[in-house]
């Protein structure tokens, strides 16, 4: 008798067993999709052929269905982010675009990879694969024949139109060089002008228009420099009388070791019994105070 019962107890879980497979199996059972295929042919590097699944299975919507990977699927696709579409009928569709990423030498058969969608209530889809054709851009031999040449020659730029332009340039440099004239007739009339009006540009022209080669050191030179020093300071400078002409004309107190020299070497000169054996720089002095001048009028 028990041995009866455990005959029976093992039948039993058996049948559970078989029946919970069953379960299992139809939980999980395999659906042929229905797919929207894209066209077969013609295609090339850069196009993209849509596959489009139908999410039902015995005309039962499946729910949420998870997507395939994105990514290269091959030499010749790449499977691109699914979307979800949703028809007249209220029926949706996951829609898996693959792009063309690679170009072949001559007409080359491919196909669109083989997937098994999985739904969250278990089902599962199938989807076929699907052979379709890609072709390359441009035939690997050229036809040769009228303008089909293997390489065609380089187009020729159309050229700019440089009229324009060219009178632009001219107009400029017409500008340039009325600027530059008149710089330069505005600078000699300046130097003109100094020349005639300012004390110590007269006395450098003068000293420069002597003949003497000795000018600097001949009496007219002297007499000369003195005279642009009296008029600098308004009345009769001597060495005693030297800080009058700074406090008038105070640009030209950097000289002033130079000046005290020049007239102390002027008074032996003119007024001692024997005249000063050295030789005073008289044009570099004369030099000195024009620049000294010009820059204070600046």
């Amino acid at each position: 008798m028990f041995a009866a019962f455990a005959v029976y107890a093992a039948f039993a879980l058996s049948g559970n067993a078989a029946t919970a497979a069953t379960a299992t199996a139809a939980t999980t059972a395999t659906v042929i999709a229905t797919v929207q295929e894209p066209r077969a042919f013609g295609y090339v590097l850069g196009d993209v052929l849509t596959q489009r699944v139908l999410l039902q299975a015995n005309g039962q919507d499946l729910g949420v269905v998870t997507p395939p990977s994105v990514g290269r699927t091959g030499l010749w696709l790449e499977r691109r982010p699914v979307s979800l579409e949703t028809d007249a009928d209220g029926r949706q569709w996951m829609v898996i675009a693959y792009q063309v990423v690679n170009a072949p030498q001559t007409l080359t058969q491919i196909a669109l990879p083989a997937l098994t969608l999985s739904s969250a209530a278990g089902q599962q889809l199938q989807v076929a694969e699907w052979p379709a054709s890609i072709g390359p851009l441009t035939p690997a031999n050229p036809f040769a024949g009228g303008d089909l040449l293997p390489l065609r020659p380089d187009r020729a730029a159309p050229l700019p139109t440089t009229a324009g332009l060219r009178r632009q340039i001219a107009w400029a440099l017409g500008l340039l060089l009325a600027t530059l004239l008149a710089w330069a007739g505005w600078w000699g009339w300046r130097n003109r002008r100094e020349s005639a009006r300012l004390p110590f540009a007269r006395a450098w022209r003068r000293m420069q228009g002597l003949a003497d080669p000795q000018a600097a050191a001949s009496s007219d030179a002297w007499f000369c420099l003195h005279q642009a020093l009296n008029e600098t300071a308004g009345q009769v400078v001597h060495a005693g009388s030297l800080p009058g002409l700074f406090a008038r004309a105070p640009h030209l107190q950097p000289l002033r070791a130079q000046l005290e020299r020049f007239y102390q070497v002027s008074a032996e000169r003119f007024f001692a019994p024997a005249p000063p054996a050295a030789e005073f720089p008289l044009q570099a002095l004369c030099r000195a105070l024009y620049r000294a001048e010009r820059r204070h009028q600046r």
